[in-house]
């Protein structure tokens, strides 16, 4: 458990450092072992400070989740998280999370709407530029399969209209 809980603080040290470097499609995931972890590691702090870390890694661990019960959680956090933050480095991590959380809970325009704020606070920072990529590639995806669906449904009642015409 304690390794386990080790290689999430890896994994959010290296995101906040910008090491870790992701492709769009190998988002690390978490799994409830590390989840309550980070749950136990919140209900003991006891400084405000230390309470803010651990629900940063809490929020990091939920959205990172494979159960959308805890995305959802971490969305929810990071949403209260975010209205009260000055801070413009903390704003920037709480922002991708949060774009993170969107992208894969499939909410593909919120997450590009979190993305875009992320890169106004820092325009240069590569992780939010591939998952901006990532969430654009998957919109245009959606929205050929989407076309291709109304393409070929009109195709079908124009067929079925045109053997009606023929009897």
């Amino acid at each position: 458990m304690d390794a386990a809980i080790g290689k999430v603080f890896d994994s959010v040290s290296d995101f906040f450092s910008g090491a870790a470097s992701a492709s769009a499609d190998e988002f690390p995931l978490c799994d409830s072992d590390i989840i309550s972890g980070c749950e136990k590691e919140l209900a003991e702090a006891q400084d405000e400070g230390r309470k803010k870390e651990c629900m940063m890694r809490l929020s990091w661990a939920l959205v990172h989740s494979k159960m959308p019960g805890d995305i959802q959680r971490g969305i929810a956090m990071l949403e209260a998280l975010v209205v009260n933050d000055t801070s413009a480095m903390k704003l920037r991590e709480k922002l991708y999370l949060l774009a993170l959380g969107y992208y894969r809970s499939g909410d593909f325009s919120r997450s590009r709407d979190c993305i875009q704020r992320c890169l106004e606070v820092e325009p240069e920072w590569g992780q939010a530029q591939t998952l901006k990529k990532a969430i654009e590639d998957r919109i245009v995806k959606d929205g050929v399969i989407g076309v291709g669906i109304a393409v070929t449904a009109v195709g079908l009642v124009a067929g079925i209209a045109a053997a009606i015409l023929r009897r």
